[in-house]
């Protein structure tokens, strides 16, 4: 079949306007869940003492809300055709985005965290003086499972409008 280029976002103004369809769209409340969660899971690991695997989860928590930061900023401002090569396949950058790195790079991190959580478990039994990590890992963990989750919808949500041949995210 031909490639038929994705729709242009709203129609470009002098000064930058909200494309406030995609901010109602379920991609665009998925992506201020990511958001909110993914801060929350690289805030409390990072607000906390860790070490070894905890560096690559970090990393990798800090790595796709960035990506994901710049995915809903020009998608809420409607200028992902300004992404060379990228934005004529919008929908496929996010599809790849949410599945590949999301899911998979949240899903390492939760199990690092979680792996961590266990570690330290016997910390939380009453009388235990010394400084205790779990209940951070454990939120951590618990943030990296439900981000995960949201990325594995958002997923879902991009490939659905794939498989019925949209080229729009909304």
């Amino acid at each position: 079949p031909p490639s038929v280029p994705p729709p242009p976002g709203p129609p470009a103004r002098g000064s930058l306007s909200l494309h406030r369809a995609y901010l109602r769209s379920p991609l665009g409340l998925l992506r201020l869940g990511q958001l909110a969660l993914g801060a929350a899971f690289w805030v409390t690991v990072a607000a906390h003492k860790y070490e070894g695997a905890a560096h690559f989860a970090l990393f990798a928590a800090v790595l796709v809300w960035l990506l994901t930061l710049a995915l809903f900023g020009l998608s809420l401002l409607g200028r992902w055709e300004l992404v060379p090569w990228l934005g004529s396949r919008w929908l496929l950058t996010n599809l790849v985005h949410d599945l590949a790195l999301g899911v998979g790079l949240y899903a390492a991190a939760t199990g690092i965290m979680g792996h961590k959580a266990s570690q330290r478990s016997y910390c939380n039994l009453p009388g235990y003086s010394q400084h205790c990590l779990y209940g951070a890992y454990l939120s951590a963990s618990v943030c990296g499972g439900i981000t995960a989750c949201l990325y594995l919808f958002s997923g879902l949500y991009c490939l659905s409008r794939r498989c019925q041949d949209q080229r729009d995210i909304i």
